[in-house]
């Protein structure tokens, strides 16, 4: 049983499922047929181990869980959406792919520890509440295993537009949150107009194998 300090809040999960059952997939917001670009960079630079076990966490209706299967990776996706997780397997089912897919929370994951070599949120981290995104660095940094790789892109504090996420942490914070349990191996910053897109962030981080030092 889910102990109730566990767990994203009624209103976030009612937030996010409703978001799938009141309009197709394809026509939310955030939704793209094809895999991120930090994803397929990811591959390409063997950040992600060829053939590696690998959780996408937020991962929609699966396009970069797909594309990862496509290449070979034992490929898993958890989404906080019923809805969104029946279209991911909708999509593996048509395109003859083999994923692990399944409706949970972010905030506590349904894995063992140290399960995944490899783990990837692009778009998740930035819609936690502030107060909880300890508990998610946490999570993610209890399922992955030390040395592992963990890829993050969120839409971070340059972005000055209303629509888009709420919370939308700089580098700072962010690097407070996670460096407990991972190293910042590579951070870069994309503007809207290199990228078409929102501005903010993407980061290689890599799981400690050691306990962080203390300050000095």
């Amino acid at each position: 049983m889910r102990s109730p300090s566990r767990g994203s809040s009624t209103a976030h999960r009612k937030r996010w499922t409703s978001a799938y059952e009141n309009r197709p997939y394809h026509e939310l917001p955030w939704f793209r047929s094809r895999p991120s670009e930090e994803v397929v960079d990811a591959v390409r630079q063997r950040f992600f181990p060829p053939r590696c076990t690998v959780l996408d966490i937020g991962c929609g209706a699966g396009s970069n869980v797909l594309y990862l299967a496509r290449r070979g990776y034992r490929a898993y996706g958890i989404d906080i959406s019923p809805k969104a997780i029946e279209a991911a397997r909708d999509r593996a089912q048509k395109a003859h792919l083999r994923i692990q897919v399944r409706a949970g929370d972010a905030l506590d994951l349904p894995y063992s520890r140290a399960r995944f070599q490899a783990a990837n949120d692009r778009g998740c981290f930035h819609t936690i509440p502030i107060a909880r995104r300890t508990e998610y660095a946490a999570e993610v940094g209890r399922v992955i295993r030390p040395g592992g790789a963990f890829l993050i892109i969120w839409v971070g504090r340059e972005e000055t537009k209303r629509d888009g996420p709420p919370h939308r942490p700089s580098l700072e914070e962010v690097a407070r949150v996670f460096e407990k349990w991972f190293i910042f191996e590579d951070t870069q910053f994309y503007s809207p107009e290199r990228r078409g897109e929102r501005a903010g962030y993407v980061a290689h981080l890599r799981r400690r194998s050691r306990p962080q030092p203390p300050p000095r």
